[in-house]
């Protein structure tokens, strides 16, 4: 899938994650990561985002992700509605 314009989903609420998504235009996947448990489960939320992104077939994108707790399935349904959002 080809990421065509900026979009997001997701909150800052407790137990949330907000994704921004965007064109890259340098080849590849970027992601800048904040979180609040990066230094327990930081290898863990980057491996769904990456695992998301591969199984919707996003090569080039650019994301800002800011997590505040959230659980695999909210990461991934975040990011799921934010390449929706970016390539419709």
């Amino acid at each position: 899938m080809e990421i065509k314009r900026p979009a997001k989903a997701g909150t800052l609420e407790s137990n949330d994650i907000y994704v921004m998504i965007m064109p890259n235009e340098n080849n590849g996947i970027e992601l800048e990561l904040e979180s609040i448990v990066i230094k327990q489960f930081g290898d863990e939320i980057k491996k769904v985002i990456f695992n998301t992104l591969n199984e919707l077939g996003v090569k080039n994108a650019l994301l800002k992700v800011q997590d505040k707790g959230a659980l695999d399935y909210t990461i991934k349904a975040r990011i799921e509605t934010a390449v929706k959002r970016a390539t419709a």
